[in-house]
């Protein structure tokens, strides 16, 4: 009797769990409350950018890490307010530790980085979905954020940032991990969740 009639279902079974979240989440991004997701997610970084670039313009790009690390809570927190989401923003290599992805997240960037590196633009990846959290429906979306020339001078390769800016990030996160950067990569991802009704 062959082995391959039981080996094929327990390496199914094996790693359908690690795919099923990111294969659910490419299979309802076309559902009606993905438009709303979509249009939430999509708020914070440009405020976030012109801000950057008006604290670099002022201070330099070290003194536009504190004000990344206190402008973008907030604007994500008034994102919140405003569209009913919670709205956060995470990463595989985060720099601030409030950052790091749940298992749903962690599975999508992950997949984000797959099909990134499959030639897929980075700026159109997302992954949305209805997951059960504590037992109850919530709608899940997220969108990756490449990486755009600003942000190489904070995230950029660790040989190229001044040593202003290492110093801060030294100081502000000592377990800092979002270097090494290039413009295009996905550096994270801005991600929503609500009770879906």
């Amino acid at each position: 009797m062959s082995n391959a009639r039981f080996v094929a279902p327990l390496l199914a079974a094996l790693i359908t769990p690690l795919v099923t979240p990111v294969t659910a989440a490419q299979t309802v991004v076309d559902a009606p409350w993905v438009a709303d997701a979509r249009q939430a997610s999509m708020a914070v970084p440009p405020k976030l950018l012109a801000v950057l670039q008006a604290e670099i313009a002022r201070a330099g790009p070290e003194g536009a890490i504190e004000v990344c690390r206190v402008k973008a809570p907030e604007l994500a927190r008034a994102a919140s307010q405003e569209s009913g989401w919670t709205v956060r923003r995470v990463s595989l290599r985060n720099r601030n530790p409030k950052a790091v992805p749940d298992a749903w997240e962690r599975a999508a960037l992950e997949d984000f980085d797959r099909r990134a590196a499959a030639g897929d633009a980075p700026m159109k990846l997302e992954a949305a979905a209805v997951v059960s959290v504590d037992g109850k429906p919530m709608q899940r979306y997220l969108r990756a954020l490449p990486t755009v020339e600003l942000c190489t001078q904070c995230h950029g390769p660790a040989d190229k940032l001044s040593p202003a800016v290492i110093a801060q990030l030294k100081a502000l996160y000592p377990d800092d991990r979002a270097t090494g950067y290039s413009v295009g990569q996905i550096r994270g991802a801005m991600t929503l969740s609500r009770p879906a009704p």
